[in-house]
């Protein structure tokens, strides 16, 4: 008997094997952030001495060795309990795609860059083979049929039918889109040390996290930069054109991704590893936390508008048609 396909077509075992690999991240980011144990020290540090992969034990290291452990490990059970059950795996998958995709490429990109990037160890090449997986599971997953509520010929004719102001939440999204278009290219050009007063200000009294040498921050600005504001700004398109069947696929995607990022970022600017000068003021602190849970919430509300209510993004089937094959 063959065991069933996953989402980026291993085994039940392998899939095992795997989730038992998050969890030994959660043990990492555990030991770096206590110290209580020294087998976990040494799990962490063991490929070359005590020196091994010290950018695990910066804040952003624990914080994304913390979300791998509890959110994508979480999402390799649902994973498995849906193989398990015979349903489909397709939606959590995408999540799950975009998720370790945003945290494998920034955490590398930052590690060769940044401070620790003259401390880098053959333990380092260990991370290159994941590079693979998000591609094949986003390949297989985008290959499976989608799993969305299917309306009726008239109820996607009635909802494409309705302007901008005839749906509320569309209309929200749409004003949360232009917001966060304007967030993303400002905090980018921010990190690319734009002489503007504005900039200035913002990097230095507001959020200064953006210039820890660790440069996490900046990779992540930049990732935002080039790809999270041309998903806003086509986002922005689907949501005033009928008809973009793509859309729910690539905002489940990027939804794992800026829920991924945003929680890595926000909790690694105000955690203890952060060196204090590079921490959120406190004067700002509301604000600026404020302004990046927003950042956070709004792709996920966008995502659930999608897979629930996908009649505007289906394409148009004439209500002739529907009768003929009833």
């Amino acid at each position: 008997m063959h065991s069933p396909v996953l989402p980026f077509g291993a085994t039940e075992n392998e899939l095992v094997a795997f989730s038992w690999l998050t969890c030994s991240v959660k043990a990492s980011g555990r030991g770096a952030s206590s110290k209580m144990s020294f087998f976990l020290m040494v799990f962490l540090f063991f490929p070359s001495g005590l020196q091994g992969e010290p950018y695990l034990g910066t804040a952003y290291g624990i914080m994304i060795s913390y979300w791998h452990a509890v959110v994508n490990f979480a999402m390799y059970l649902l994973m498995v309990a849906a193989i398990v059950q015979r349903k489909s795996y397709r939606n959590v998958g995408l999540y799950w795609t975009g998720s370790f995709t945003m945290a494998l490429v920034v955490f590398l990109l930052g590690n060769v860059i940044g401070k620790y990037s003259s401390e880098i160890r053959p333990a380092f090449l260990f991370n290159l083979p994941y590079l693979i997986i998000p591609i094949w599971a986003a390949k297989r997953l985008f290959d499976q049929p989608r799993t969305c509520p299917l309306p009726t010929a008239d109820q996607v004719a009635e909802e494409q039918n309705k302007n901008l102001l005839q749906r509320p939440m569309d209309l929200g999204l749409v004003g949360f889109l232009l917001l966060a278009v304007i967030y993303t290219l400002f905090r980018g050009l921010v990190v690319l040390d734009c002489p503007a007063n504005s900039c200035f200000d913002y990097i230095y009294l507001q959020e200064p996290y953006l210039r820890d040498p660790v440069a996490y921050p900046k990779i992540q600005m930049l990732v935002y930069l080039f790809y999270a504001l041309p998903y806003f700004c086509i986002s922005i398109y689907a949501l005033l054109v009928p008809g973009c069947t793509w859309m729910g696929d690539w905002a489940l995607v990027f939804a794992g991704a800026i829920g991924q990022a945003q929680f890595s970022h926000v909790a690694a600017s105000i955690h203890h590893r952060t060196p204090f000068p590079y921490r959120i003021p406190e004067r700002d602190w509301w604000f600026v936390v404020l302004c990046n849970m927003a950042y956070a919430v709004g792709p996920q509300i966008l995502a659930y508008r999608c897979l629930y209510k996908p009649a505007f993004f289906c394409s148009s089937v004439s209500q002739s048609k529907e009768k003929k094959n009833q």
